[in-house]
C-alpha cells in the first residue's frame, strides 16, 4: 500500500509529529511510504503543484501529520489543502487519517477540521491519533501508536471508514447588499480595529457589504486592517523565540503591526468568508504568527465580535473555535453576525453590545473552553519557564499559577468535612448534613448583600 504523509510542520524532518511516522515505518517497511514536506516547502508548492498532485493521486492512504497550532493545523498545511482544491485533485474513495502532537490544547477542533476536509474531498476518513508531544518517548506512547496504526490498517483491509466517500454539495452564497442608511455620528471616544481578509481579486460582495454596514453604523472610529495588504514573509515556524524573548524570528514587522493597529484598539472585529470550514489560510497565518498571544493573552479584557459571510449554521466546529478563541484570550464575545442567519438585524445588536462592553468594561467568567485551555498552558509554561521566559513573567504577574496544591486551607477543610461525613454517630449528634455545611458561606454572602442593599436605599 502506498502511504502519502503530508508533513504539515514547518520544522520538516525535525518535526516531533513526524517521529511517530518514522516509528511506524520501522515496523511496517513493507508499505511504500512517501513524505511531502508541506509545512517547509509551501511556497514552492504554490508555484508548482504538479509533483504533489501526482503523489496525491497515486496514494492509497493519505496521512495528515502536523503539530496543532492555535486551535487548528498550521497555516502552511491549511494552504496546502486550499491548493488541493484549487488544482481539483481527484481523491474520491481514497483512505485518509491523521496524527497530531500537542499538549491537547484544542486538538479536538484541529481533528474535526481535518475530518471535515476529508469529507469535502470524498476521502474515506478513519479517526485519527492525537498524541502528546512526548508520547513517542514512552513505552505506553509507543504501544498506543502501534495499536493505532494497526487499527488503521484493519479499517483499510475491511473497507471500513468513519465518514466520507461523497463530497457534500456546497451551497451558492447570495450577496446581501442591505442599505447602509444614514451614517452614525462618531460620538464615542474609543477605537475598534476591524480585521479582515477581504480579497479584491476574488471579491465576496456580501462580506464587503457587512463590513461597510458595520463601519457606517458604528458610533466610534473604526480602523480597517486588511491582512491581504500585509507582507507576511511566512507562517509561524514554531521556534519558540517569541516565548523566550518576546520577538519573532521573521523580520517583516508583524510584531509592530500587531501592537499599533490591533492590540492597541479598544475592541476587535473579525470579518471573513467561511472557506474550507475555517477562516481561510490568510487568517490562519495571522493567528499562527500571534503564537505568543495564545500563551500571553495581551488583549485580555477587550471585547471581540465577528462578521461572517457563508453558511455558518453548518459549521459547528467553527463556532466552537470562535467561542474558544475568545474564552482563552479573556475576551468578551460581543456577537457573531452571519449574512445567512442575520441578513439585516444582527449588526445593530452586535454594535450596541460591543459598545456596552467597551464603555462598562464588561466581561464574562471563563467557561470550560477558557478554564481548561488556560490550565493546560499554566502547567506547560510552569514546566518550561526556563525557555518560555516571557510567558512565565506574564503568568506570574496575572496570578495564573493557581495550582490546587497551594490551597492548603481548603484541602485541610475537606479532610475535616470528610471526617465528619464518615463518623455517623457524630453526624447524628450534630445533625450535620453536607449541604448545610456547603451553604454556610453562601448564606453569609446573601445576608451581607441584603444589608448593603438596605443601606443604599437609606442614602
Amino acid at each position: 500500500m502506498k502511504i502519502l504523509v503530508l508533513n504539515g510542520s514547518p520544522a520538516g524532518t525535525n518535526s516531533i509529529t513526524l517521529q511517530t511516522v518514522e516509528y511506524w515505518k520501522v515496523f511496517y517497511p513493507q508499505h511504500d511510504w512517501e513524505i511531502l514536506p508541506v509545512g517547509q516547502r509551501i511556497r514552492s508548492y504554490e508555484k508548482d503543484f504538479s509533483a504533489a498532485k501526482a503523489a496525491l493521486e497515486t496514494a492509497d492512504l493519505i496521512l495528515f501529520c502536523y503539530p496543532v497550532y492555535t486551535f487548528l493545523v498550521p497555516a502552511q498545511l491549511h494552504r496546502f489543502i486550499e491548493l488541493i482544491k484549487e488544482n481539483r485533485v481527484d481523491l474520491f474513495g481514497k483512505y485518509a487519517t491523521q496524527v497530531s502532537t500537542s499538549k491537547h490544547f484544542y486538538d479536538i477542533t484541529a481533528h474535526r477540521f481535518i475530518a471535515d476536509i476529508c469529507g469535502d474531498l470524498g476521502l474515506k476518513y478513519i479517526h485519527g491519533l492525537s498524541a502528546d508531544m512526548e508520547d513517542i518517548l514512552t513505552k505506553k506512547g509507543q504501544q498506543e501508536a502501534l495499536d493505532f496504526f494497526r487499527f488503521v490498517l484493519w479499517n483499510v483491509n475491511n473497507g471500513y471508514a468513519e465518514r466520507g466517500g461523497t463530497a457534500p454539495e456546497v451551497p451558492v452564497r447570495k450577496a446581501v447588499l442591505a442599505s447602509e442608511g444614514t451614517p452614525a455620528l462618531k460620538t464615542e471616544a474609543f477605537r475598534a480595529a476591524l480585521v479582515t481578509d477581504y480579497d479584491p481579486a476574488a471579491p465576496d460582495p456580501s462580506l464587503l457589504a457587512m463590513i461597510r454596514r458595520f463601519e457606517n453604523r458604528f458610533p466610534a472610529a473604526v480602523e480597517e486592517v486588511n491582512l491581504h495588504e500585509f507582507p507576511f514573509s511566512g507562517g509561524c515556524l514554531g521556534c519558540f523565540r517569541c516565548a523566550a524573548d518576546g520577538t519573532c524570528i521573521h523580520k517583516d514587522g508583524f510584531d509592530a503591526f500587531l501592537r499599533e493597529h490591533i492590540n492597541g484598539a479598544d475592541a476587535v472585529v473579525y470579518a471573513y468568508t467561511v472557506k474550507d470550514h475555517s477562516m481561510g489560510s490568510v487568517f490562519k497565518t495571522y493567528d499562527d504568527r500571534q503564537f505568543c498571544n495564545g500563551h500571553r493573552t495581551v488583549t485580555m479584557g477587550k471585547p471581540v465580535a465577528y462578521l461572517v459571510s457563508g453558511d455558518l449554521a453548518a459549521e459547528e466546529n467553527l463556532r466552537t473555535l470562535m467561542e474558544a478563541r475568545a474564552q482563552v484570550g479573556g475576551n468578551f464575545l460581543a456577537g457573531i453576525v452571519s449574512d445567512r442567519e442575520d441578513p439585516d438585524g444582527g449588526t445593530d445588536q452586535l454594535i450596541r453590545t460591543l459598545c456596552y462592553a467597551v464603555k462598562h468594561g464588561y466581561g464574562e467568567p471563563k467557561n470550560f473552553y477558557g478554564v481548561g485551555g488556560l490550565k493546560i498552558f499554566r502547567d506547560l509554561i510552569w514546566q518550561m519557564q526556563g525557555l518560555m521566559r516571557e510567558d512565565h513573567r506574564f503568568y506570574k504577574a496575572h496570578g495564573f499559577y493557581d495550582f490546587p496544591q497551594k490551597k492548603k486551607g481548603r484541602i485541610a477543610g475537606m479532610y475535616l468535612v470528610g471526617g465528619l461525613m464518615k463518623n455517623q454517630k457524630l453526624q447524628k449528634k450534630m445533625k450535620f448534613s453536607m449541604t448545610d455545611g456547603m451553604m454556610m458561606a453562601y448564606r453569609k454572602v446573601i445576608d451581607k448583600a441584603k444589608k448593603d442593599a438596605a443601606a443604599q436605599k437609606k442614602i
